[in-house]
């Protein structure tokens, strides 16, 4: 194939699915609006299906590289009722399909696999729109352009892609996270390093939840998970971190020491992240020379997919791409056509974690159930 793909986002999602198209000669650009690898934070870690993650890296002939961050130990989990007894654990043997790696390596080790230059940093998209034959400009906010005959947008939630294909946008679910992050924890947070163990902590309750997950080192990273209104969220101020936690910490009143302390001892001010997503099922009619993958496709609130799923498509676009070189409109009809119910089925199928939070069955022993319903 000699017509050169554009992406638009430099994620996980779109840099699985450059790294395919380089393995197999397909020229590719990608356009992402972060001024450098290093611009921001990744993220924390990442559990990489062997159903689906995994899958894409297989193709991305990365799996060496992979292992190698694979954290030792991390996908051993427990669960605590609010008192702080662990009513189920489940140990890391090494044998299990869901390895733990940081995000910030992972995505490392996709750059590290494509050609100089693959990606054009600090290029923001401020907007797009159809030339008209499949061709579509990219208008970014230096007030640069691109042409191009084959758009992928791999620009998130919010993305300028999307608009192309459908007039969607996302909503909020109803649910948020509170992020904390306690470091050396072993040493100056023991108590809280012992309810964590080696892999990752659910305490759930009717609508909230924390959820812990012991990362590099002995850090320990935080969510705190409440079925809330924006507006009870907006009348947070958090530039006032003290003020913001105590206020976070409030609705876990009476919980044992050693969770609230995820929360009250943060090293870090805790960042509040709304969920957000696109209807369930959301898809579009096939439009010439333009498609979607990841989040910028099927958002969904927090399930343990997203990374994955986005991925999976990159892959999958990849190799759809590189199997009809001389039929762009076939391999994108191929590619949408499997994706719209992989990811219906990943955000109905999944969801322990956030959604159905705010349900009276959003217990300790609820999740138990779960778990042994799924066979997990």
């Amino acid at each position: 194939m000699h017509t050169p793909v554009t992406i638009i986002g430099a994620g996980l999602g779109g840099l699985t699915l450059a790294r395919v198209l380089h393995v197999h000669g397909i020229p590719v650009t990608v356009y992402e609006a972060e001024s450098s690898p290093s611009a921001r934070t990744q993220g924390g870690m990442l559990d990489i299906h062997d159903y689906n993650g995994q899958l894409a890296l297989e193709a991305a002939g990365l799996m060496d590289e992979f292992r190698a961050i694979v954290l030792e130990g991390r996908q051993a989990m427990r669960v605590l009722d609010r008192d702080g007894t662990v009513l189920f654990e489940e140990g890391d043997d090494g044998t299990g399909g869901r390895p733990e790696a940081q995000r910030g390596e992972l995505r490392q080790i996709l750059l590290d696999s494509l050609p100089a230059g693959t990606v054009r940093w600090g290029h923001k998209v401020s907007s797009t729109r159809a030339l008209g034959e499949g061709r579509h400009e990219v208008m970014f906010a230096d007030g640069g352009t691109v042409v191009t005959s084959l758009l992928v947008g791999a620009d998130g939630a919010w993305s300028r892609v999307r608009p192309l294909l459908s007039p969607a946008t996302p909503e909020y679910v109803g649910t948020s996270f509170v992020e904390t992050y306690l470091f050396d924890a072993d040493t100056r947070h023991p108590g809280a390093a012992e309810a964590v163990g080696g892999g990752s902590l659910i305490a759930p309750a009717p609508g909230k939840e924390i959820f812990a997950h012991r990362e590099s080192g002995d850090t320990l990273h935080t969510y705190v998970a409440l079925s809330r209104p924006q507006d009870w969220f907006a009348a947070i101020d958090f530039t006032d971190a003290a003020a913001a936690t105590a206020r976070i910490a409030q609705e876990f009143d009476g919980w044992a020491p050693e969770l609230t302390a995820l929360i009250t001892d943060g090293d870090t001010a805790p960042t509040l992240r709304p969920h957000y997503a696109l209807p369930t099922g959301h898809r579009w009619d096939r439009v010439p020379g333009v498609t979607l993958l990841g989040d910028a496709a099927h958002l969904a609130a927090p399930n343990g997919e997203g990374a994955n799923l986005a991925m999976l498509d990159g892959a999958e676009l990849g190799k759809a791409l590189a199997a009809h070189p001389d039929d762009i409109e076939a391999a994108l009809s191929e590619y949408e056509q499997a994706m719209f119910p992989r990811s219906a089925e990943a955000v109905t199928f999944e969801g322990m974690e956030v959604q159905g939070i705010e349900s009276e069955n959003n217990t300790a022993q609820g999740l138990i159930d779960m778990f042994t319903e799924k066979g997990q």
